[in-house]
């Protein structure tokens, strides 16, 4: 039987994994902790407890859920992070709990898209054409390639500045979702942009610069998603309340 309240971790960072321990931290059946990795260094304020900082991959995982009894491990991360999904499939079930991944839908390809699937980051970047110029939507931690491309024009957008030398070629725009098409369009126009490089991340917040890009005519270098280990996994936070109150009955 499940003690009276069943603690739960949250590896977070998410949109979704923030709005989940709001549910979850006014439910009192539930005591609810997100662990953030400090990617994004000024992370929206989260219902219930926080931690900050990794855990020494999943042996430190296991560790942190064996010491503190943790009854089940919610995988909230990016749909990019494969090292820490694989690390939180390993570590719960290491641990003997379960694991349960709340992962947003990609998005999908519609009539008037122009995309180029690529594999990667390197793909992708070595993928845009010479001369052109780039609305990269990649991410501060996996900018470099890009920037390294001197005969493009990179307009880089990123909630926070990269880590690494930014040359006079490239343009970095600091902004945080979610975007509105008009924006997106407007973006567009205003940098003269040749083709958006992006990720396929799905979800509602940055689905406009494809809508943009759709209504504009405008070329799409999308990176897919990388596989993950299989665990039980689900689309909305609904769903996750629905998995997690089925996994701990």
């Amino acid at each position: 039987m499940p003690r009276e309240r069943s603690s739960i971790l949250i590896l977070g960072g998410t949109e979704q994994a923030r709005r989940l321990a709001e549910r979850l931290d006014v439910d009192a059946r539930f005591s609810v902790t997100t662990s953030l990795t400090g990617v994004t260094r000024e992370p929206k304020p989260i219902a219930g407890r926080v931690r900050s900082g990794g855990f020494g991959g999943s042996e430190g995982l296991r560790s942190f859920l064996e010491e503190r009894d943790i009854d089940l491990l919610i995988d909230a991360v990016h749909p990019f992070a494969v090292q820490m999904s694989s690390n939180a499939a390993q570590a719960a079930d290491a641990a003997g709990i379960a694991c349960l991944r709340l992962e947003r839908a990609p998005w999908t390809k519609r009539p008037g898209d122009r995309w180029a699937e690529v594999a990667d980051i390197a793909a992708a970047a070595q993928a845009i054409p010479k001369g052109a110029r780039a609305l990269v939507t990649v991410g501060r931690q996996e900018i470099a390639p890009f920037l390294a491309r001197d005969d493009v024009a990179v307009i880089a957008r990123m909630i926070e500045r990269p880590d690494c030398p930014v040359p006079e070629h490239a343009e970095i725009i600091l902004a945080r979702p979610p975007f509105t098409l008009e924006d997106e369009k407007a973006l567009v126009t205003a940098r003269r942009i040749d083709v958006l490089v992006t990720k396929n991340s799905g979800g509602d917040a940055t689905v406009a610069k494809i809508s943009a890009a759709r209504a504009l005519n405008l070329p799409v270098i999308m990176v897919g998603r990388p596989e993950k280990p299989v665990v039980s996994t689900v689309r909305s936070v609904d769903e996750m309340i629905a998995l997690i109150e089925r996994a701990l009955d």
